[in-house]
């Protein structure tokens, strides 16, 4: 009888642990994945692609200027089962965006950065060509996705998210139904050339206040008259877009009439203290034009480069001014803009 009791005891005593431990785990959830990132090779004019997933491999940090900490072509797990397609900035690397990834891979999300041609961190010798190439290698960015074998049984395809950010959000304005034109970059460089001067003439000089500010706004208007006289409306539309968000958007190009009512969700992410894209000639009008736009964020302290994450090292010249942090700016704030970008994609994508 004795022992009986204790049996039974035990029995029950090693019945509510395991119970315990089952709760436990219900309530703690499933462990979070590693964020996976591995790269689909170039394939005819297309440059290679990296993709960022949830992973269930181990992850380390690993070396170079960036020291991610990925799980290198680690095995593909399901998530969410939508894809979000980043579009990066004129001259721009793949990683650079990481933490914005990570944050979308953490909410299941698999994330595709195609490497523009020509107007990449290894080639932008062509940026202005590139700005209509970039839309269809979105496209072909999905179709890509959707062939890889990895990933293919992973993903629906049918409602696909687009993040765009500086040139990559002029692209993400286009995908949206926005319609733009070499022309109106003439117009808008004569009118405004040297309140947007670097929008206009890129880094490759800047105003200074000096002597020759007057010759190198005579220059601009020279070469820019001369090269950007077509008129030709262009766009580019995806029905498998779904929801969209410009960081940081070039905009000036744009005709605001065409994104008065966008053809999908679109959200803006700004930067007050942008000086590459002066707001008010780029993403403020985007918002005045689009009444039903979310405003997910605007850094009062912001410069361009807030939203790289991690920002570029070792960043000299004219480049560095555009893209540095400006006093007073603290990064402590990207973890909560970068989920408010997921939560976008959540509600947009997601039933």
């Amino acid at each position: 009888m004795t022992t009986n009791r204790v049996t039974r005891g035990r029995g029950l005593r090693a019945g509510v642990v395991m119970w315990a431990a089952m709760l436990a785990a219900l309530v703690a959830g499933p462990a979070q994945a590693a964020m996976g990132m591995t790269e689909i090779a170039a394939a005819g004019l297309d440059g290679p692609m990296t993709v960022y997933y949830p992973s269930d491999s181990p992850s380390r940090r690993g070396a170079g200027p960036f020291a991610l900490d990925v799980a290198a072509d680690g095995r593909p797990v399901r998530g969410n089962g939508r894809l979000v397609v980043v579009t990066h900035g004129t001259g721009a690397s793949p990683w650079v965006y990481a933490d914005q990834a990570r944050a979308l891979v953490d909410a299941g999300f698999v994330v595709a950065l195609p490497l523009h041609r020509a107007d990449n961190y290894l080639d932008h010798s062509d940026a202005q060509g590139a700005l209509e190439r970039r839309p269809r290698e979105v496209s072909r960015a999905i179709d890509r996705i959707g062939e890889d074998t990895r990933f293919a049984p992973l993903l629906s395809l049918d409602r696909v998210g687009v993040y765009g950010m500086s040139a990559g959000g002029h692209t993400a304005l286009t995908l949206a139904g926005g319609r733009w034109s070499y022309a109106n970059f003439r117009r808008h460089c004569d009118t405004h050339l040297a309140a947007d001067f670097q929008f206009c003439v890129g880094v490759i000089t800047q105003l200074n206040g000096g002597l020759l500010d007057g010759f190198k706004q005579w220059m601009a208007r020279t070469v820019i008259g001369w090269r950007f006289a077509d008129e030709t409306v262009r766009g580019h539309e995806d029905a498998r877009i779904a929801a969209i968000v410009a960081a940081v958007p070039a905009a000036a190009t744009h005709d605001m009439a065409s994104l008065a009512t966008p053809r999908v969700p679109l959200a803006l992410v700004t930067a007050r203290q942008d000086r590459w894209l002066v707001p008010r000639f780029h993403s403020d009008r985007v918002l005045q034009a689009c009444g039903g736009c979310e405003h997910l964020v605007d850094l009062e302290r912001g410069g361009h480069g807030a939203y790289l994450s991690p920002l570029p090292p070792d960043l000299s010249g004219v480049l560095a001014q555009m893209l540095a942090d400006p006093p007073g700016f603290d990064r402590a704030a990207l973890p909560a803009v970068h989920a408010k970008v997921a939560e976008f994609f959540r509600r947009h994508l997601l039933p």
